[in-house]
């Protein structure tokens, strides 16, 4: 059983995000451990981008700080490694394409970089997973395999537009499948319409793999809902948004929120 499966054995799991580096990469390691003690059951790590095409504008302007910071690929890599090495609670990257593709490279001196130097260093890293929301499944076979060889699930996300591609996804998907529950982009939502069950019965009518609903969750209620048609909860925007609020003073209201979602969830 790999980290993050045996992550959701225990129960219904609460998985929050932060924008690493945001407001820097010091406060971020204080938020990550805050948020592990708090009872986090899976961490995800967002790799700053300067394009970020999933995102809505919270954690857009989040991205848009850490990179005005001097925040780097390399400078997350070493946070994830040191992390690992004092907390238990499986840490997922979260970033895009072209970050995983461009890593290292450089054209202009011939250095070869790319997908499998990236996997290689999650693994070295105790990285247990990756997400990128911009590759479709048509296109995992560019990461998967690297992915597999390495011992890191690169996790598949499924979308209300998904139909009949949905069994599809969930066959061959690791980790755990990540449920878009709204049409969009990232970001708080008052009220989700989507029928989030019909989303999950697919994907167990193919698989026992556990599945995760993220996109818009921000309130106890919300995720309690969730929680019950699923087998965990993903929380961004709102994390991101307390992050913003209280900058370097965030651990321990990032620490409060999670106490709190989690206790909403558990008896899901």
């Amino acid at each position: 059983m790999t980290k993050i499966k045996d992550a959701f054995a225990k129960g219904k799991a609460f998985i929050p995000f932060v924008t690493c580096g945001d407001p820097d990469l010091e406060t971020t390691e204080a938020i990550v451990k805050a948020m592990a003690e708090a009872g986090a059951d899976i961490i995800e790590l967002g790799i700053p981008f300067s394009d970020p095409t999933a995102e809505g504008p919270v954690i857009q302007a989040a991205n848009i700080r850490a990179l005005s910071g001097g925040v780097t690929t390399d400078k997350v890599f070493e946070l994830a490694a040191k992390l690992s090495k004092e907390i238990d609670v499986p840490l997922v990257f979260m970033t895009y394409a072209n970050v995983v593709y461009s890593y290292h490279s450089n054209k202009e001196t011939g250095v070869e970089g790319g997908t499998e130097k990236f996997v290689k260093r999650m693994a070295e890293c105790g990285v247990s997973g990756l997400i990128l929301p911009d590759v479709p499944y048509e296109e995992k076979d560019d990461f998967a395999p690297v992915c597999r060889k390495y011992g890191v699930d690169f996790i598949s996300l499924i979308a209300p537009t998904s139909h009949d591609r949905i069994r599809m996804i969930a066959k061959e998907a690791e980790g755990f499948v990540y449920c878009v529950s709204s049409l969009g982009v990232t970001g708080v939502r008052s009220k989700i319409t989507t029928d989030i069950g019909a989303m999950v019965r697919e994907v167990r009518s193919v698989s026992d793999i556990p599945v995760a609903i993220g996109f818009g969750i921000s309130t106890p209620e919300q995720a309690a809902e969730m929680a019950g048609l699923s087998d965990g909860v993903i929380v961004g925007s709102a994390i991101v948004k307390l992050v913003e609020a209280n900058g370097r003073d965030a651990a321990a209201s990032v620490a409060d929120y999670v106490r709190s979602m989690k206790a909403a969830i558990e008896d899901k």
